[in-house]
């Protein structure tokens, strides 16, 4: 009896781990060229804590900063968020998003060393 139960836990939690590892996973990663000119930008306390407002959107669950590139890196899950959704948000924070242009009054708010 004590082997049988044994037995059936085992299978249990290789059952649940199979299930686990089946569930699909809804992550995407979208690399949007933008307009930073700065190249302080990941220290600069304006600057960081503005593009740390896209953590905020729905959907998005990591992004990142490549000030050589002038690209972010956006991971995000697609049942909740899409590239244009994601797109828009950057554009409202006063960067360009690939075709998508900044926000005029957001632009105006960023620090001179963002601006062209």
């Amino acid at each position: 009896m004590k082997h049988f139960i044994s037995f059936c836990a085992v299978v249990l939690f290789v059952l649940a781990a199979k299930v686990t590892m089946a569930a699909p996973q809804n992550t995407d990663t979208l690399v949007v060229k933008t307009n930073i000119y700065c190249s302080h930008c990941k220290q600069c306390e304006s600057c960081k804590g503005k593009l740390d407002l896209l953590m905020e959107e729905k959907g998005v669950k990591d992004m990142a900063l490549n000030v050589e590139l002038m690209t972010i890196t956006v991971v995000y899950n697609s049942k909740k968020t899409s590239p244009d959704k994601i797109r828009t948000a950057i554009s409202n924070l006063g960067y360009d998003a690939d075709n998508v242009p900044a926000n005029p009054k957001a632009y105006e708010e960023l620090d001179g060393c963002c601006k062209k």
